[in-house]
């Protein structure tokens, strides 16, 4: 889509971390913006921040994992705008520990978060695309799509499920000879919320673990964030990354040359039947 001047974009995950700098980027070019999140507070803020320079925006509390919840944001989107342009189904959440302390409420919140949220956002807002055979569609995935970190079992999931329902729609486009774009972002550590979002865990994901972290655990996590905060891709330069990739039709987005290398060597262990090495995951990356 080279010109974005007026047109519509929805981004889920809408009010801070990366959502939050897509709409940034997204309304500097003339984009209207309509923003879905959990956090509600956080939400108004961004929205009144977003107006302040001049940038039409709206935003509309949003549980991704929730079909009914995205049907009635994209009802209030197509109400306020008429229409939908660029598509940016963003919203994440992460746990972690190993899969054999994992509680099932544990996997059903990742995934419905990260996998239906896909799912439901393309439910409700594709149709529309397709109809006016104008739009792009971008879907966070993560270089965990094609890779295995220990310890991130259903977030690893919901990225290798992402990558492929992207890489699908792609061809189904394509096929269709639509002109309606599909990238896929697969970063890596980005400077976003996402590894506190214990905080937006529901009540039955909350009771259902064991038992409280550890002051260990507790301990090795914050030095993990610390690291992160000093280390991580700032969201502005990710958000310049998708703007090229949606305005250039571009599929793969990736934020640094060591994923290209991390792929590779997966590729190379599947080709030539070789055990997965965790080593070669923490080394690439």
């Amino acid at each position: 889509m080279k010109d974005l001047n007026g047109k519509v974009a929805v981004i889920t995950g809408g009010a801070s971390g990366l959502g939050k700098a897509f709409a940034e980027k997204f309304g500097s070019a003339g984009m209207k913006l309509a923003l879905a999140d959990v956090e509600v507070p956080v939400l108004e803020e961004t929205v009144a921040n977003l107006r302040s320079t001049g940038i039409d925006a709206i935003g509309i509390p949003c549980d991704v994992s929730d079909a009914e919840s995205v049907k009635n944001f994209s009802d209030s989107v197509f109400s306020e705008f008429g229409a939908a342009h660029l598509l940016c189904l963003n919203a994440g959440v992460a746990t972690t520990g190993p899969i054999v302390e994992s509680s099932l409420e544990e996997w059903k919140w990742v995934l419905g978060v990260n996998l239906y949220g896909i799912i439901h956002g393309l439910d409700a807002f594709l149709p529309q695309l397709v109809q006016q055979n104008e739009g792009h569609v971008v879907m966070t995935a993560s270089i965990a799509g094609h890779t295995s970190f220990a310890n991130m079992a259903s977030y690893n999931a919901s990225k290798h499920a992402t990558v492929t329902i992207a890489e699908t729609l792609f061809a189904e486009m394509k096929e269709a000879k639509l002109d309606v774009g599909v990238s896929c972002l697969c970063p890596g550590f980005v400077a976003t919320n996402i590894f506190t979002s214990d905080r937006n865990k529901p009540e039955e994901v909350q009771t259902a673990l064991a038992e409280p972290p550890s002051e260990e655990e507790v301990t090795q996590r914050e030095a993990a964030l610390e690291w992160l905060r000093a280390n991580a891709l700032q969201p502005s330069f990710v958000a310049d990354l998708v703007h090229h990739a949606v305005v250039e039709k571009k599929f793969w987005i990736f934020t640094e040359e060591s994923h290209t290398h991390a792929v590779k060597a997966r590729h190379s262990e599947i080709q030539e039947r070789r055990d997965p090495t965790a080593e070669r995951i923490i080394e690439e990356l």
